[in-house]
């Protein structure tokens, strides 16, 4: 035999070792990389790795929170896929692409340390870096859920999205390099606890540290009787039917942003006549008001309740105007019906005309401060010289009475 086919033999059986041991080192590598997150710990079961595709496979991935009360995991993903993306690396750009499949994410809000379960605590993307050191352009979830528990907490309210689908593309902006907003996001799911659906969809500048964004959020159909424990909480009133919809546009650039919030209900009745279970005094005459409230201001040929609620502001101090609202609530009764769908009116560069009246604003306000300080200044050195100029008057007049003398 020769010596260079010994060779390639040799070779070809190393490779074929290394092919067999390299799931079991990449495992250890990435249980001991999950094992110590802080206040988390993570484990996974299984990887299965495949060169061809560039690729490698994770299986049932937990994350938990430490010493903590909540039994589910903060993070349970039965499989998920990390490999090369092809078409960026046709396009000379070496980015990997992520896919999870039926993951389950678990918060839990509570003001005791130990029933709190946010995940706030931990930068998230440092550990991702660290099991695929390859920059993420692509993250796509496939049938996931969100437990959102006591996310408001008096009283108790949940929230679970299911069949949660989402996609967000070229976040390493390997396309479309001009464009200010060059990541689409879209996500959908089902929000079972309320009856309704939600949809998403947004163009977003992700390479920032504070995200660019222009978004369309939209919550469809809830039913008001489900928010009957919110509703007798803090409206001391039962809702008998009808349902919520609510749509948002909004845009943000440099953390200045510009929108709007457009609740609608429909077919919606508060107040029963013949309903003994539990009622007081109190709360039958709450709920007839609030009834003949709804009569005054609702549409009467479409039989809805709607208004639009500005926002506008920075991330830190969202402002939401009283008059507008007001004005938006008759004008839906009286004049003109808003529609079950977006205005499509708020644009990214209403984020920036914003953010550039603010910029020319405190321009303007840096401008009158040094005005005055000038003013101050120029003051100041006035009534300097007058003293230094009595001061020399003092002194020819004392001159003056010594040569008197």
């Amino acid at each position: 035999m020769k010596r260079t086919t010994k060779f390639l033999i040799a070779l070809v059986v190393l490779l074929i070792i290394a092919r067999i041991l390299l799931p079991y080192f990449v495992l250890r590598y990435v249980n001991k990389t999950l094992a110590d997150m802080g206040d988390y710990t993570g484990h996974v079961d299984d990887i299965d790795i495949q060169l061809i595709r560039g690729a490698y496979q994770i299986d049932d991935l937990r994350v938990r929170k430490i010493n903590g009360k909540i039994k589910e995991p903060f993070l349970y993903i039965p499989k998920t896929d990390l490999s090369v993306e092809w078409k960026s690396l046709f396009k000379g750009r070496l980015v990997s692409e992520v896919e999870c499949y039926q993951p389950e994410l678990n918060f839990a809000f509570s003001e005791s340390e130990s029933s709190s379960q946010t995940g706030a605590e931990v930068d998230w993307t440092a550990y991702l870096k660290k099991l695929l050191p390859i920059n993420i352009n692509r993250f796509a979830v496939i049938d996931g859920t969100i437990n959102l528990t006591s996310l408001i907490t008096q009283p108790r309210a949940d929230l679970s999205l299911k069949q949660f689908q989402g996609e967000i593309r070229n976040i390493r902006n390997v396309e479309d390099k001009d464009k200010k907003l060059p990541s689409p996001v879209v996500a959908t799911g089902n929000v079972p606890g309320y009856g309704g659906t939600m949809a998403f969809n947004a163009d977003m500048n992700l390479l920032k540290v504070t995200p660019d964004f222009d978004y369309h959020l939209k919550f469809n159909e809830l039913q008001l009787v489900k928010l009957n424990p919110l509703a007798r909480e803090y409206a001391n009133i039962d809702f008998e039917r009808g349902t919520l919809s609510v749509y948002s546009e909004m845009a943000m650039y440099n953390s200045k942003l510009n929108g709007y919030l457009k609740p609608l209900t429909k077919n919606m009745k508060i107040f029963k006549l013949n309903e003994h279970e539990g009622r007081s005094v109190g709360k039958f005459f709450t709920e007839l008001i609030a009834q003949a409230g709804t009569a005054i201001l609702k549409n009467q040929k479409h039989d809805q309740v709607a208004t639009r609620i500005p926002l506008t502001g920075t991330i830190e101090n969202v402002e939401t105007p009283i008059w507008p609202t007001v004005f938006g609530v008759l004008r839906n009764a009286y004049i003109q019906a808003f529609r079950g769908e977006f205005d499509n009116n708020v644009t990214l560069q209403d984020a920036l005309k914003t953010f550039k009246d603010d910029y020319k604003a405190k321009r303007e306000a840096r401008k009158a401060e040094r005005k005055k300080v000038r003013a101050e200044r120029k003051e100041e050195r006035k009534e300097k010289r007058e003293e230094r100029k009595q001061a020399r008057q003092k002194k020819r007049e004392e001159r003056k009475r010594e040569k008197d003398k």
